[in-house]
């Protein structure tokens, strides 16, 4: 209790770990929390591809073990805790977890975005076994078969364009007669000679034994269902930022992201937002990584003007 870390991250990610590397690296007494394991969202994901410096593609979760042992190689502690509270405009700040109190002069918030899941029955046994979240990590998995993508907005839009340049066939599955993303992708979607509509559906039955091997959809007008094979389906309604422990402490955006720029720095000085909790264009593990370094240089500027 009455430790004061320098820097304890929240969430052991890609962008925390990297922020903890970097941390230590420039000599700075750094805590990394972690609620279940190293990696992240990023260690559901069984193949990796666009991560440089593994030719082959690596495994999520092994790729989240050398990350830690990387940043844990230069002096970072890892605590398996959870974290229930923190109180960020004290000094120092005040971190509660399962493990009990933690006291940091900077707080990094890596805890990331989670994909809203579809409800479907099954979806979470299923998922990695045909049911993915996310088309630019897993899209090279189904190279040359045919998909289907739940959902009608930018991300759902920007997806299908993405798998139709990898996928024999992508099938786009919208409970409306129309897209609500924004008209930029209109004609490209419609243009694309493998993309098919599938306007007014709603998925109701996730079909397969081990894998996925269809999907029941009913038709939100006449209530009528129907069977549609395919090799898999991306589901992308839309994700959800875990930023309920800073509610009213760190500004948000009205999706509930930090509101943090390039520099990483929140509203609230000595405190930094890392990877898929942000605001960025980009959600990808390479881009989480680079905030994490970020966040050490600015932290270290603050520890220095705050000495």
């Amino acid at each position: 209790m009455n430790h004061i870390y320098d820097m304890i991250v929240i969430g052991g990610g890609p962008g925390g770990y990297t922020a903890a590397l970097y941390a230590t690296r420039a000599g700075l007494d750094t805590l990394v929390l972690e609620k279940l394991s190293a990696g992240g969202q990023m260690a559901q994901t069984t193949q990796i591809d666009n991560y440089p410096g593994f030719d082959e593609g690596i495994d999520g979760f092994e790729l989240g073990e050398k990350m830690q042992a990387g940043a844990e190689r230069f002096g970072a502690k890892t605590e398996l805790a959870e974290v229930h509270a923190v109180f960020l405009h004290e000094t120092p700040k005040r971190v509660e977890t399962s493990e009990g109190t933690f006291l940091g002069k900077t707080v990094v918030i890596a805890t990331g975005a989670g994909h809203r899941p579809l409800g479907a029955n099954r979806e979470a046994e299923l998922t990695g076994r045909g049911v993915a979240y996310c088309a630019a990590c897993d899209g090279m998995g189904f190279k040359g078969k045919t998909v289907a993508i739940v959902g009608g907005g930018n991300s759902a839009a920007a997806d299908a364009l993405i798998l139709s340049r990898i996928c024999q066939m992508v099938i786009l599955i919208h409970r409306r007669d129309s897209l609500r993303a924004t008209k930029v992708y209109h004609d490209p979607l419609m243009q694309a000679g493998n993309i098919e509509f599938r306007w007014n559906s709603v998925v109701e039955e996730l079909l397969g034994d081990n894998r996925l091997s269809g999907v029941r959809l009913r038709d939100t007008v006449t209530g009528a269902t129907s069977e549609l094979p395919v090799d898999g389906l991306f589901v992308s309604i839309g994700r959800s930022p875990e930023t309920a422990l800073v509610a009213g402490q760190v500004e948000l955006d009205k999706g509930g992201y930090i509101i943090a720029d390039e520099s990483t720095r929140t509203s609230l000085p000595g405190v930094f937002a890392v990877g898929d909790v942000r605001t960025k264009a980009v959600r990808q593990v390479i881009t989480a990584a680079a905030d994490g370094a970020v966040a050490a240089h600015y932290a270290e500027q603050y520890l220095a003007e705050n000495s």
